[in-house]
């Protein structure tokens, strides 16, 4: 903060003898900074000295540059400075204190008058934030940042500190203050289970008796340290220890000490504290146990990719991590907000959005509307791409054909309450979609049914129990159902699988069937009557008036903003919001810290022709894998246009390109849920859509999905805002 401003730091008084003056020395330990530490005689009462400080800081503050900021970390001194004429005052929630031992009585009170008063609220963590956010309208989570470059010192090959130097490896440590938070009966459990290994206690021993530290002969409190010398004991160890205990006063705690240890380059141990779990408990570099044998173990699970100097992976990703979390950055992100309460700010202010929605397709324009139409909440729709609708988005090409940029989309559902909701943004044209495959110039419906089976085989069968014989004998049954190829084979044979889903899929995915999850085949039916329709939905029809002007619709209204072709990265340092709704990939906005997750693309060719028709229905597929592209769609069967010309898409599936199709193996799966994992751990981020989620949804699920999830998020949120509006007592 120094940087750009004049810090003056006040300190708690020191007492000095009864017939003392009440005085203020200061000094300066860097550049901008004034350090004032307060001098009282004892003796004085409550009052009084509330009374003294007050003096000492308005002498303190006589001619001091405005504008003014009232920053506080401890609501208790609020006592003898609520008089001052601040410009902004911030409440900088580091703890919360009410929850520690000896806490003061009047605390409770002091917070709710603080928290009336401010302007801003900080907090240190998420489960901070949490707490906190219902009780002011503007609070901003701003989890414990690091010096990485101060800590990495680490990590060089130096001199051992002299009361450590002569402790036996391997060395586990913990830096920090040792009090009510430590888990004392844990540190003895780990000392009593490897009395082999050093424990190495740095810090000052506060508000506990030193007699109740367990004494063992493998662990050494070394005391208090400067913050200088942190990185030279931290050098010395094996091992990061976080042994807190799990009760009131660690509920709310993210402790610095984390990003500490693994920009020292250590592996971290750590009981289940919310924040650790939430923000680190991903890496590899960090482990979690909630019981003594468990944190033994894994303590040796942490000795071991220590000693493994072939394993650097863990220290790669947990660098990774650390990357971005500069002081200087949350210095930063803190004036900017502090500037804008102030009016100090050169530049244009920064727009306020309630919700930031990343994405103008299903999943994003269905949270936009409902927050701002239902909500009142105001919105900002972003999307890189220079058009609204995501892949569902339509236009009219040089020919007057309404076409599907992104290829063939069409509507059906089984949902009312989705074809209410969208009922009010779109009339409807009824539409049944019919696709045919060809075989080598044989075209039959699909999927596959009692007509397909007549004429490929020349066949004459007439009633369903027919049919189903027919397949029956051709059919292998394959146990258990794993891959797609089991699932067709399984139902109707092997010839059948190779004629008409074999090639389509490997052309498709880019891997045979049998390397796919058996929910890719397991979509399309195998039927023994004559419906040629490919759905069979309650609901079938196509937006009268085509997608964009739906999306158009959806998007209408005062509380929304709309930016195409913007960037998210770009557009997230020029506006303000409090909430974030993503439909993007959940792993492009985790910085694929995990790795990325795999998808198919598409590339699509779109020709006129200069005749009326080309094809007997809207979509014909083409299995063979001689043919490069998957399938034809013809649009005016999908619009009921009249026109001389016709206007047709080819689909060629590829490896590259703009993510479409998420790809069901287990193991994508797995790396999904590391990322879902995270997503858990982010509350004001609200993850929607077939990316976010990597799951292939229709659109009438994507829907679906992100009405329900508006309705859960909204009730939460008018709970919160109902506390909001409750005057805040004291328990």
């Amino acid at each position: 903060m120094a940087h750009t401003q004049q810090v003056i730091f006040w300190e708690e008084p020191i007492f000095e003898d009864p017939g003392a003056k009440p005085r203020i020395e200061s000094y300066s330990p860097a550049a901008n900074i004034e350090v004032v530490v307060p001098h009282l005689p004892e003796g004085l009462t409550r009052e009084a000295g509330a009374q003294a400080l007050q003096a000492l800081l308005d002498e303190c503050l006589s001619g001091a540059p405005r504008p003014l900021v009232r920053w506080y970390y401890t609501p208790m001194m609020l006592v003898f400075s609520r008089h001052l004429q601040a410009d902004c005052t911030v409440y900088d929630c580091m703890d919360e204190l009410a929850n520690f031992r000896f806490a003061p009585p009047d605390l409770a009170d002091l917070e709710a008058e603080l928290l009336a008063a401010a302007d801003l609220v900080f907090t240190g963590g998420y489960s901070l934030y949490e707490a906190k956010r219902p009780l002011h309208r503007s609070v901003h989570a701003f989890p414990s940042s690091v010096d990485v470059a101060h800590f990495a010192q680490a990590r060089q090959v130096g001199a051992d500190p002299a009361d450590q130097a002569e402790l036996p490896r391997p060395r586990l440590g913990f830096y920090g203050v040792i009090d009510e938070r430590m888990d004392l009966d844990l540190l003895a459990a780990i000392a009593d289970a490897r009395p082999e290994w050093s424990i190495v206690m740095v810090g000052p021993v506060v508000k506990i008796d030193p007699s109740e530290l367990p004494e063992r002969p493998n662990i050494a409190y070394l005391g208090g340290k400067t913050y200088d010398q942190l990185p030279a004991y931290a050098g010395g160890w094996d091992v990061a220890l976080m042994p807190f205990a799990i009760n009131a006063a660690t509920r709310y705690i993210s402790p610095t000490k984390t990003p500490e240890y693994l920009a020292a380059g250590l592996p971290v141990v750590s009981t289940p504290i919310a924040d650790v779990v939430r923000h680190y408990g991903h890496l590899s570099a960090v482990m979690i146990a909630d019981t003594a044998e468990g944190f033994v173990a894994a303590c040796e699970r942490a000795l071991a990719i220590q000693r493994d100097s072939a394993t650097t992976h863990w220290r790669q990703e947990a660098d990774a991590a650390l990357a971005g979390q500069s002081w200087l950055a949350v210095g930063s992100a803190m004036r900017a907000l502090i500037d804008e309460v102030t009016g100090k700010s050169d530049a244009a202010p920064m727009e306020f959005y309630d919700y930031l929605v990343v994405g103008a397709g299903f999943a994003g324009a269905v949270m936009a509307e409902r927050l701002a139409r239902d909500g009142g909440k105001r919105v900002l729709v972003i999307d890189r791409r220079d058009l609204i609708g995501g892949n569902a988005h339509d236009h009219p090409d040089e020919a007057g054909i309404m076409v599907h940029r992104y290829g063939p989309h069409i509507f059906h559902t089984n949902s009312q309450d989705i074809v209410d909701y969208l009922s009010q943004f779109t009339e409807w044209r009824p539409y049944e979609h019919r696709v045919l495959a060809d075989l080598g110039g044989m075209q039959v419906p699909m999927p596959i049914n009692r007509t397909t089976l007549n004429r490929l085989y020349g066949l004459n069968l007439q009633t369903e129990a027919e049919a189903e014989d027919f397949l029956a004998q051709r059919a292998e049954p394959v146990e258990p159902l794993v891959t797609s190829a089991d699932v067709v084979i399984s139902k109707v044979g092997r010839e059948l699988y190779e004629a008409f889903f074999r090639g389509y899929t490997r052309k498709q995915w880019g891997m045979d069937p049998s390397e796919l999850d058996k929910s890719v085949t397991a979509r399309v039916p195998t039927r023994t009557n004559t419906d040629d329709r490919y759905f069979t939905d309650s609901f079938q029809a196509m937006p009268a008036d085509g997608y964009t002007a739906m999306f158009n619709a959806m998007l209408d209204h005062p509380l929304i903003d709309i930016r195409l072709g913007v960037d998210f990265d770009d557009i997230r340092k020029q506006v303000h919001f409090d909430r974030l709704v993503f439909t993007g990939p959940i792993d492009e906005y985790f910085n694929h810290c995990f790795g990325k997750l795999p998808y198919r693309s598409l590339e699509f060719r779109h020709v006129t022709l200069d005749q009326e028709w080309l094809q007997p229905v809207a979509v014909i597929n083409y299995p063979a894998e001689d043919v490069r592209f998957t399938r034809v769609t013809e649009y005016k069967h999908l619009t009921g246009q009249v026109a001389e010309k016709t206007s047709i898409t080819y689909e060629y599936p590829c490896a590259e390109g703009d993510p479409y199709y998420p790809i069901p193996r287990p193991e994508n799966q797995a790396l999904f849920r590391r990322y879902e994992d995270l997503a858990a751990s982010t509350p004001d981020v609200l993850f929607v859509g077939r990316l976010a989620t990597y799951r292939y949804y229709n659109m009438d699920q994507v829907v679906g999905q992100a009405l329900a999830k508006y309705r859960r998020h909204i009730a939460q949120v008018r709970e919160e805002e109902a506390m909001i509006d409750q005057p805040i007592a004291a328990e």
